[in-house]
């Protein structure tokens, strides 16, 4: 039985990395093909002529394809830039607020946001559209950000939160006890001590926020804000647009969180791991 085991296990471990690694595969050998390899049957399920004229059209190509490609490209750096800085701070601030001070219903607040990640996100946008409409907010990288950090913040709090609650009490007594002020013991004492989780958080909400589709489809029917994943969406019901140049594009949406995933992957695990605990 013992045996077994293992080789369960590792039988798991294969069939789910096959599961997601063969549709990027498949995406980057289509990516790196001319239309006609990719359409040739019987299909090369390794390319024969590799080619990066998908890549050069869109990053460097004339045309309304690439020309979108580019623009939506920025719009979600944007967006995703702002929600982790706008997140990071009031999340920063609001974490300190309930680990350290003690206010009349600190308890109460603090699981109160921390409830409102039991709710379906989705639940929310129907009311954040009316909200955003009505305050001319639609079709604006302001409404966009806002709803990220909406949706984000109460994560991004708990997760901080805990990193605060963990370090030493001496440290904070001792800034204040030399005169230093709450905000100058946030600055100078804890936020270098807390940058780990500072780091962490601001990985893990960038990478939500490139995540998003639904939100930014209703938030935004125009170009100019529509983030990449949500113009890709829309290529593709497009006959015209070739589908190496549709891969070429997913290949390039997926590769900046990909990166940042690998190459910070420390963080990103210890960020998740302390918003795990109490």
């Amino acid at each position: 039985m013992r045996t077994r085991t293992p080789a369960l296990r590792w039988s798991g471990i294969v069939l789910v990395l096959l599961w997601s690694l063969i549709p990027v595969y498949w995406a980057v050998k289509t990516s790196i093909q001319t239309e006609a390899d990719a359409r040739s049957s019987p299909a090369q399920y390794v390319p024969t002529r590799p080619t990066l004229d998908n890549y050069r059209a869109l990053l460097t190509g004339s045309g309304d394809v690439p020309e979108q490609i580019r623009r939506a490209s920025l719009n979600i750096v944007i967006e995703c830039g702002l929600a982790t800085i706008v997140t990071v701070v009031l999340a920063t601030l609001a974490a300190y607020a309930f680990a350290r001070m003690h206010f009349r219903g600190r308890n109460l607040l603090f699981y109160a946001l921390l409830a409102t990640m039991a709710f379906p996100a989705y639940t929310t946008l129907i009311p954040l559209y009316r909200i955003m409409s009505s305050l001319g907010l639609v079709n604006t990288y302001t409404g966009i950000v806002l709803v990220y950090v909406s949706g984000f913040l109460p994560l991004a709090t708990w997760i901080l939160h805990n990193y605060f609650a963990s370090l030493p009490v001496s440290i904070e007594e001792a800034g204040l006890v030399d005169g230093a002020h709450r905000l100058q013991v946030l600055w100078h004492l804890l936020l270098p001590l807390a940058r780990p989780g500072i780091i962490s958080t601001a990985l893990i909400t960038f990478l939500f926020a490139w995540a998003q589709f639904l939100f930014p489809l209703v938030l935004s029917s125009d170009i100019s804000t529509q983030p990449l994943t949500v113009v890709i969406a829309s290529l593709q019901g497009r006959h015209v647009v070739p589908s190496t140049l549709l891969n070429a594009a997913g290949v390039l949406a997926i590769a900046v969180p990909a990166a940042l995933a690998l190459i910070f992957n420390r963080y990103i695990v210890n960020g998740l791991l302390a918003g795990s605990t109490k």
